[in-house]
């Protein structure tokens, strides 16, 4: 079923839940291509224990404000310790297509924790941890 969660005075649709099992699934863009921050995220986090998100694409420097919205939501899914299943067209190391050696750019190294927290986040350690919820 979807729902509207609120937080700071704006709503936070949630398309698809199941609200009983703590379970939400989301299009990539409807979170990361839209203008959403880290208490929209962090509302989602806090009222959902695993999160499906589907549609995620490679991203490119030109696309550095989706990017920077998904780093903020791996961010707060992250320090909710939620579960997350990523759908994407390629495996975590690939999402953001950026040469580290070359770029000149906070995003990029941003970026590599972002990466570096989804291959956690896609541990058995993390699932072990976070199964209460």
């Amino acid at each position: 079923d979807s729902m509207t969660l609120r937080t700071q005075g704006r709503d936070v649709f949630v398309p698809e839940s199941v609200e009983e099992k703590g379970i939400a699934r989301f299009n990539f863009w409807d979170l990361c291509g839209k203008s959403k921050g880290a208490a929209d995220f962090l509302t989602i986090g806090q009222s959902f224990k695993t999160i499906f998100l589907f549609d995620v694409p490679v991203l490119e420097m030109k696309d550095v404000n989706v990017v920077r919205r998904f780093i903020t939501l791996i961010d707060a899914l992250y320090e909710c310790e939620c579960k997350i299943v990523v759908l994407a067209e390629t495996r975590p190391e690939g999402i953001f297509k950026v040469d580290l050696e070359d770029a000149n750019c906070d995003e990029a190294f941003a970026f590599d924790r972002t990466r570096s927290r989804l291959d956690e986040m896609m541990s058995e350690e993390w699932l072990k941890r976070t199964e209460g919820g």
